[in-house]
Formats: C-alpha cells, structure tokens, sequence
C-alpha cells in the first residue's frame, strides 16, 4: 500500500477531540496542511483548467507510530479522470481498473447510449411517424372527398324518384338507383381498405422501432441499476474500532434506502479510509474548495465547507466510531437564550429573538420562541407562531395570541403584504461590478444531497427576488440592507453569497460562507396590518453588530 503522509513540521499543539466534519472552525493544522497543499496544486499545470472549473480537497491531520505529526490529502471524485494520482490517498474501492467489472459495463452501457444516440439522431421515429399522419391525412381527405361525391348522387337519387312516383321516369329506373347506391357504398370501404396495408405497414415500422429503443432504455437502466448495486457493495469503508461496512448497509436504513451516486468518492471517507490502513491517528481534518463555484452551488475559492449530508452523513457516523470527535452545537446548547418581547396587547405579540434560539421546537429539544410564548400567554389560542427565522438568524418576529389574529396574519404573508427589512454584514466587499443597490432575481430549489442548503436552479426552481442596498464598507466588511419580496428558505444567504447575486456571503455564514462567532443577518423592522385595529403597525429592533 502506497499512501503519502506528508510531513507537517510544527509546534503547534493538534486538538484533544477530533473536529466534527459537519461543522468545524478549521484548527491551525489544517490551515497549514491546506497551504502545502495549495503550493502543491498550483505546481500542477496539467490540471489547470479543471482546477479553474473547480474542485473540493480535503486534508487530515495526522498522529504517526513514532508521535510526529503529518497530513494526508485527498480530493472529492476524480481528477483528470484518475483517481490514483501519487499526493493524494488513493480512493475507498478503484472502480477504474481498465480490465476490471466496472469498466467492462460500463463499456457496455456506453455503447447502449451509442445505439440510442444513432437512433434518436436518424429520426426515424419521427420520419416513421410523419409518413403515418400523412398517410392517415390522405386517407382522411380520398375517404372525405368520396363522402362529399356520395351526398351528391344521394340528392340526384332523392330527385329521380321524386320524378319516378310523379310518373315521369318509369319504375324500372328504381332497381339502377339501388344498385348506385350500393356500389358507392362498396367503393367507399374499397377506398379505406385500400389504405391499410400502407398504413398497417407504417404502423408496424414505427412499433418496431419504438419498441427497439424502449428495449435499449430498459437494458440500460438494468444494467446501470445492478452496476451501481455492484460498486456499493464493494466500497467497503472502515472505522476507529476495526469494524467494516459496505455502502448498501450504511445506506439501507436511510430515507431513499440507497447510496447516492457518487457516495464514498468525497474527501473525508477517503482519508479516514486511508489512515485506518495506515494505522495513524487521526487529529483534525477540513474540506476546503478550489477554483470557480459550480452554477448551482455555492463555493468559495479557497474556503471551508463541512461535509456534505446527503452522500456522506451516513458513511461518516459509521466511519467515525471508536474516535473521541466534538459534538456539534445542538439547540440545547442555546437553553439559556430568551427573546426580547418588543409590543404586546390582547392580539400580538412582538419579539426580538436572538441567534441561536430555535423559532420552534426542534427534533431534538423544545426549547424556541414558541415554547417560551406559550409559558408566558397561558391563554393563548392557536399555534401562535405565524412566521419563522433561521435559527442563527436574530431579529424581529410577531405571533399571534388569537386564532382571528393568526388567521388575519397568515393571510397577510400568504398576500405578500408584510413587508420586512434585515441588516447584514458581509463577508468582504462586493464585486466591482455589482451595483450598490437593486434587485437579486435568482430562482432556489433544495439541495438533495446536501440538506438544508439550497442551490440556484433555473429549470426547476422557485422564483426569488430580494432588493438590497449597500450602506457602509469599511475595511474587509459590507453593512447592507436587504427587503425580501418573496420569502424562500435561505433566501437571502443564497442571493448574498451567490456568484450570480452579490458575490460576497453574509459574515459568519456556515453554509456559504465561512464561520465566525455568529451569523451576521438580523431582522431589523417589520410593517403589517395589526389585526385588531386594522391600522398599519411598524416594530423595530437594531442588532447587536
């Protein structure tokens, strides 16, 4: 086994705990690890352009047999289409072997897409179903033309035997009418039959090949169905304790009971992978981003990220057994935090709550606004929360104490006729080509793989607009006003961090941005219709920051 560890000459202390991949401050070590690794890829000319396109690395700092200390890297999927490059740890199982299984079906899957291609391209379909609705036309319009002759002769028939009973034609002439008649009968079916061997030939054609491609599509999927089913039952992935476990088992007992594609490729199970082969000491480890940000998503050159949750959250609670790691910051944590009460009187009440503290109670604890409203208005009717925040979001709520007031609330926010106000502050200053005022017009979908983060997604997403205005720089920080107009989960984190928004993440962002202390967004001013009166109410409370 062929695995770098990279010296990592330092004084610098490694934590007690291993971080927590979901959620993590990056340690000293890591930044140093990160760095060297950095210098080591822009050595790379032969990777550059992908690079450019962007890439996830991760680094893990490391305790070897002898006590010094060193790093292992890794990148998420493939580079330059290898998987073997000699810096980084070599993958969790190597799908790639020329001659092995994988690459024999997928050749051949390959050259299914091959034949559909050539088909699809032909257009026989199409040629196959234009000659069957012309020749469904041209029997349409002999069939209709031969109708329209036939009413003619009928009415030329309608008037001889009015002339025959008058006594002007004689009777005979009865027995030529009926024959006529029974003759354009007989040629009308003569006509239509006449089209069906054509048509029948046609139709024949274009089931065939329709049924060619239908078979070819359900081959395909088969295939790709028992080769997925075949690589995750070969990833077998490993943890502190010496225990093993494959893909299919981690996966079984989760929502879509199946790996999604791509799992077990990122960083972090490739270098846990590689220091229990190693058998080092794993000390502290980060993910960091390189290159440009995929349309969708949000990246950030040379940043952080945790773990993603969908393809790794399984993997990486089997994976860390046996190690002594942080726990994340949980709700419970926060049980000290109370909201501020702003306005109250018989119908609503107004708060001021804090980051950290949940809007409502959460899988794992009660403890939220609502649980504190209901302690404090016993009387209260309904489910008096109308509207929520994130919970690192701090600012302004209001909830209603009645079920007239609720009901008169929600309609207002279903109208979109509440309006609010939030102050960020951003992590850096914005594009020089981004306006200092305006409108953020970017539609958001769910991250599925990669829950709660959203993404940008113009083919399937909501539409979401928020109008902003830069109030102050100074120094590396933007203070920014932002007005949702439509009220899309993480909207406004996303149109801030965005590529395509204002390029630059609210401060303290763990999601897209990086952390610090909090997340720097608080909801400053809110506008409605109070219930009661009918009156228009205005409630403001300025952040901590």
């Amino acid at each position: 086994m062929n695995i770098n560890i990279h010296p990592l000459p330092t004084s610098t202390r490694p934590p007690e705990r291993l971080n927590n991949p979901f959620g993590y401050v990056p340690h000293p070590l890591c930044l140093q690890a990160a760095r060297l690794t950095e210098d080591y890829l822009q050595t790379q000319t032969a990777w550059h352009d992908e690079l450019e396109r962007g890439k996830m690395f991760g680094v893990l700092v490391v305790e070897q047999k002898d006590g010094t200390t060193g790093f292992l890297a890794a990148y998420s999927g493939l580079l330059a289409n290898r998987n073997d490059w000699p810096f980084f740890v070599p993958p969790v199982f190597d799908f790639l072997q020329p001659e092995g299984y994988f690459k024999q079906e997928e050749a051949r899957i390959t050259d299914i897409n091959r034949q559909m291609k050539v088909i699809k391209e032909s257009r026989l379909v199409e040629e196959s179903e234009a000659r069957l609705q012309a020749l469904q036309k041209e029997k349409a319009a002999a069939v209709e033309a031969y109708r329209l002759q036939m009413e003619a002769a009928k009415k030329e028939r309608d008037r001889i035997r009015t002339d025959i009973q008058r006594g002007i034609l004689p009777e005979s002439e009865e027995q030529r009418l009926i024959a006529e008649s029974q003759f354009m009968k007989a040629q009308l079916h003569r006509i239509k039959k006449s089209f069906a061997p054509l048509l029948q030939q046609e139709e024949e054609a274009l089931l065939r090949t329709r049924n060619l491609l239908q078979g070819l599509q359900q081959e395909r999927h088969k295939r790709s169905d028992a080769l997925q089913r075949w690589l995750f039952d070969r990833f077998v992935v490993l943890n502190a304790r010496g225990d093993h476990a494959t893909l299919t088992q981690l996966f079984a007992d989760t929502p879509q009971g199946t790996p999604p594609a791509g799992a077990g490729e990122c960083c972090a199970p490739k270098l846990l992978q590689a220091a229990y082969l190693l058998q080092v000491r794993p000390r502290c480890m980060a993910e960091f981003w390189w290159g440009a940000s995929p349309v969708g998503e949000i990246r950030h050159h040379r940043q952080f990220y945790p773990a993603c949750t969908g393809k790794c959250r399984p993997i990486l609670h089997f994976m860390l057994q046996g190690l002594d790691v942080e726990p994340l910051s949980t709700p419970e944590d926060q049980g000290s935090l109370q909201p501020t009460v702003l306005f109250e009187d018989d119908s609503i009440v107004v708060v001021d709550k804090p980051a950290g503290l949940l809007s409502v109670p959460g899988k794992t604890t009660n403890h939220s606004v609502q649980q504190y409203l209901a302690r404090r208005y016993p009387q209260a009717e309904g489910p008096l929360i109308v509207h929520r925040l994130d919970m690192d979001t701090s600012g302004i709520m209001v909830a209603a104490l009645t079920l007239p007031a609720y009901h008169h609330l929600q309609r207002q926010f279903a109208a979109h006729s509440i309006k609010k106000r939030y102050v960020a502050l951003l992590d850096g200053t914005l594009p020089p080509d981004r306006l200092r005022e305006g409108v953020i017009s970017l539609p958001l979908a769910p991250d599925l793989t990669d829950r709660p983060r959203q993404r940008v997604d113009f083919d399937h997403g909501k539409a979401a607009e928020t109008r902003y205005q830069v109030v102050e720089e100074r120094g590396h920080e933007t203070r920014i006003l932002l007005w949702p107009l439509t009220g899309r989960t993480h909207q406004l984190r996303v149109h801030c961090a965005h590529s395509q928004g204002l390029g630059t993440p609210i401060m303290g962002d763990p999601l897209y941005g990086r952390h610090a202390e909090r997340l720097f967004l608080h909801a400053q001013w809110i506008k409605l219709v109070h219930p009661a009166t009918g009156r228009e109410v205005e409630f403001s409370a300025e952040p901590a920051f």
